[in-house]
């Protein structure tokens, strides 16, 4: 047994995770209902257990354990042909997205084709499941892919669902590269501050409002009429960019 990053790794590969850390995935999805798409992590699956939300894997994680087993590999065939299924699927998601189809339709052609493409996949994981050795690099993406199918999959159950979490992992970014060069908060307060924030901007960014002026905005509005303020005026989505310099 042994222990990384604040997990704990058992001789079989398996990851424990605290109580403590399904709570607080737990607390954060208190109360929502609807869909939840996240990465392998198994303190998600305790967390969305919980009745109401249906849990979303993510493909790009796959992917990346295909990319490993490929370099390391010197070019691994077997390795090329998984990654070429999640290509196909990548493909179809971005030609039906660039048809402007409306939501219904994109589900209805994006299930009926990609279902194929799923399908075929599935059958080459277990077929792999006889000839790989699990401990390799390979063995282990396509163990991993059977273990995360069910979630996988469950992205062609709404048009607003893609077939990874690249759009949130791409929001908190900088904030990722930035949490290195300033390694501490300084306390926990500093922290949750500083996601308050990261949070606000990054709202401000998805509903198209340049995140200084809405800021200044924000503040402004604080500063004059904390009192008397209505917050679902000063929602980032009740908003536009020309409301922003009126203060």
């Amino acid at each position: 047994m042994g222990s990384l990053g604040g997990k704990t790794f058992y001789p079989s590969g398996k990851v424990y995770v605290s109580p403590k850390q399904e709570k607080v995935a737990k607390s954060w999805l208190s109360g929502y209902q609807g869909f939840v798409q996240t990465d392998g992590y198994e303190g998600y699956d305790a967390a969305c257990s919980e009745p109401g939300l249906i849990h979303v894997g993510c493909f790009a994680h796959v992917r990346r354990r295909f990319m490993d087993a490929l370099k390391s590999s010197g070019k691994s065939k077997q390795a090329a042909e998984a990654l070429n299924y999640i290509k196909k699927l990548y493909a179809l998601e971005t030609e039906l997205r660039l048809q402007g189809l409306s939501p219904e339709a994109f589900q209805i052609q994006r299930k009926e084709r990609v279902d194929k493409i799923l399908d075929s996949f599935h059958s080459w994981l277990d077929r792999k499941t006889l000839t790989v050795i699990p401990s390799s690099l390979l063995g282990k993406a396509v163990f991993y892919t059977l273990k995360q199918w069910p979630k996988l999959i469950r992205y062609v159950d709404s048009p607003y669902l893609t077939p990874d979490t690249n759009v949130v992992e791409n929001a908190i970014r900088p904030f990722v590269i930035g949490r290195k060069n300033w390694l501490i908060a300084g306390s926990p307060r500093g922290a949750h501050a500083s996601a308050s924030l990261y949070s606000v901007i990054e709202t401000a960014k998805l509903n198209n409002l340049e995140p200084y002026w809405y800021l200044r905005y924000l503040l402004t509005k604080l500063e004059q009429e904390r009192d008397t303020i209505n917050w679902q005026d000063v929602l980032p989505w009740n908003l536009k960019n020309s409301d922003l310099k009126l203060v």
